[in-house]
């Protein structure tokens, strides 16, 4: 077996936009030279990689299979690349960091400006999602380095994972919750006859919401499904519902009212993750260092947001 790198370029190619014409364009070529190196592709692996299914390009299951494996093998190229240029001196690189929403607007900003300040010549891309959605990133090569909430069954074995913070959740709503203590605490039961706006699948906050209802003895009534963080707040200030959410996330919402929860109340762990199977680009562990770096300054200087505790 043959199988050349631009051959799973070309497959890759092929698989992403599921139309050889537009496929070849995307990676310079000409539709019938793509076209034949795919052929010479399936030859080699003895299997067909596309079939036409009512006049579109779909993957077969010998397809499905070697998509995330050549992404994979594409993406550790491109690093291997990446760490000889910038050992040749060509002082420049690219890394790519993943965020949850709340985060990507809290934590992220001031370590990329400090990276950015140390480094300006390095492209920094930033993807914001849940932490599942993340993990995922991570796995297929899409990121280099994720700030995710760990799960409560752990992290995947496919993951170096690296606590560095802690963080309460809060109640965000409009008006005053029924049930508060005199220190303006609330307990999770008292949540049971309050509508709830939910995050979308993929979020940690999700999951955590529910697993503290359940695990209260009760099933959350929702009155919102489905919504990104703004949207959540938004709902919640339209008086729609209350959320659990980080309370980073509502300091500077005038129009959303906060209250903590009893403790241990729910609490979650904030984290730093990156592939296992893949070394670090130097741009990637010098983001880390200056991730690290911060916590440490932050935490000396008393400036990490009420209900976060670092960890690192």
């Amino acid at each position: 077996m043959e199988m050349q790198l631009h051959q799973l370029r070309y497959f890759v190619a092929v698989a992403e936009v599921r139309h050889f014409t537009q496929a070849a364009d995307v990676v310079g070529i000409t539709q019938p030279s793509l076209s034949k190196q795919i052929h010479a592709l399936e030859a080699d692996l003895g299997a067909p990689l596309f079939e036409r299914v009512r006049g579109n390009i779909a993957l077969t299951a010998a397809g499905e299979v070697l998509l995330p494996l050549a992404k994979r093998i594409l993406a550790d190229v491109d690093t291997a690349t990446r760490e000889v240029q910038e050992l040749v001196g060509l002082r420049r690189g690219r890394v790519r960091l993943g965020a949850t929403p709340s985060l990507a607007t809290s934590l992220a900003p001031p370590v990329l400006r400090r990276f950015r300040d140390a480094h300006p010549t390095v492209d920094l891309r930033v993807e914001e999602g849940g932490s599942q959605d993340l993990v995922r990133d991570l796995l297929r090569g899409d990121l280099d380095l994720a700030l995710v909430i760990m799960p409560s069954g752990g992290a995947d074995p496919g993951l170096r994972v690296d606590p560095i913070l802690a963080e309460s959740l809060v109640v965000a709503s409009v008006d005053p919750l029924p049930g508060a203590s005199p220190e303006g605490e609330l307990r999770i039961t008292d949540l049971r006859d309050q509508p709830l706006v939910m995050f979308r699948e993929g979020y940690d906050l999700r999951d955590a919401t529910l697993q503290a209802c359940r695990a209260a003895g009760f099933e959350p009534t929702l009155s919102v499904d489905g919504g990104e963080m703004d949207a959540v707040l938004s709902f919640v200030e339209a008086g729609l519902g209350v959320a659990l959410v980080p309370g980073i996330v509502v300091a500077r919402r005038a129009g959303i009212r906060v209250t903590r929860l009893v403790p241990p109340g729910v609490r979650r762990t904030i984290a730093v993750a990156r592939r296992r199977d893949v070394v670090p680009t130097h741009a990637g562990r010098e983001l880390r260092r200056i991730l690290l770096e911060y916590v440490h300054d932050a935490t000396a200087a008393d400036r990490l947001p009420a209900g976060v505790e670092p960890l690192a």
